[in-house]
């Protein structure tokens, strides 16, 4: 059963198939009697008020790093989510890499990242990438990556590899690792990671659970608690850390749920940012929420006994990830 979603209405697919959804402003375009697209119509999104200042990019910094990842061959989430803060974080010097690739076998409806079948492994990634924070002189070290089901071990000895790599060339950087849910395989991923422990462990929750099934399909509240709580157990010193959308069709009381949820599994770190819809395809924005109603939010973690919160129009999961822990 799909659960309700503001301004959401279900139709059959076809005779026989399960039920889809289709948000306000949608429609759904039939090809061939076999595939679908949704799309959005031009009428009725939501315009963006005036606290959504998005920063474009004007300094010569951004095109020297754009050009440097580039060149090393390195994605980025920053590029390939269209992250509203990339324009800022190259003119600093900073990104998040996406490693094993920026085709995703999950088909989240919020997330900008390409879906489909991932091309093999590049084992000269794990190097490849440690030399790059070594000529960045990086100091804090954000690795990401897409959802890869069609890996034994959901990608885990993939991160291992370029953690040690980056640790034998900088053995002073500190690595945050923001990794996906390991669906099927969390206690061997976790048993892989235990070889060399990142410095900060995070995993996002993204939504409530009201609205898990409609927006990350394939995912489950469940399981990303299980994760972070089993993460812990094994390391009692080492941060966990989540991060959590906003403008999805979620209540205030439901956000504030989700932090008793997290800090019920040991959840040390919180973010809460604004979803931007990043393309007309994806789910619309359903309420932008206020600059002051953020400032709520960070007052109301803080309170549940998070060590850090980051909460704002603009907050992502990696923006400013270092401040936690220096």
């Amino acid at each position: 059963m799909i659960p309700a979603f503001a301004g959401m209405t279900m139709i059959p697919a076809f005779a026989g198939m399960t039920m889809i959804p289709v948000f306000a402003g949608m429609t759904i375009n039939f090809l061939r009697g076999k595939k679908i697209s949704i799309m959005t119509s031009h009428q009725g999104p939501l315009k963006k008020p005036e606290w959504i200042r998005i920063k474009h990019p004007t300094h010569t910094k951004f095109g020297n790093m754009r050009q440097f990842l580039k060149s090393r061959h390195h994605c980025t989430v920053c590029e390939a989510a269209a992250c509203p803060n990339r324009a800022e974080c190259f003119s600093l010097g900073t990104a998040t890499f996406l490693i094993m690739g920026d085709i995703c076998t999950r088909h989240c409806h919020f997330c900008n990242i390409s879906k489909g079948k991932p091309n093999p492994l590049d084992a000269t990634e794990p190097e490849r990438l440690a030399q790059s924070v070594q000529e960045m002189q990086l100091k804090y070290v954000v690795i990401t990556s897409v959802d890869r089901d069609d890996l034994p071990d959901g990608g885990a000895s993939h991160y291992l590899r370029c953690m040690q790599k980056i640790r034998k060339l900088n053995p002073d950087v500190k690595i945050e690792i923001l990794v996906p849910d390991f669906r099927g395989c969390v206690e061997q991923a976790l048993e892989t990671l235990s070889v060399l422990p990142p410095d900060v462990f995070n995993h996002n929750i993204e939504t409530v659970p009201r609205l898990f099934k409609t927006i990350t399909p394939g995912c489950s509240y469940e399981r990303s608690l299980h994760l972070l709580s089993r993460h812990k157990e094994r390391f009692q010193k080492i941060p966990t850390k989540s991060g959590l959308m906003v403008g999805l069709g979620e209540t205030d009381e439901e956000v504030i749920a989700v932090m008793d949820d997290l800090r019920s599994h040991q959840v040390d770190f919180l973010t809460i940012g604004q979803y931007l819809q990043p393309n007309e395809k994806l789910i619309p924005v359903d309420r932008y929420v206020t600059p002051e109603q953020f400032e709520q939010f960070e007052k109301f973690a803080k309170s549940k006994g998070f060590l850090h919160v980051s909460s704002g129009p603009l907050v992502r999961s990696s923006y400013h990830a270092a401040d936690p822990i220096r």
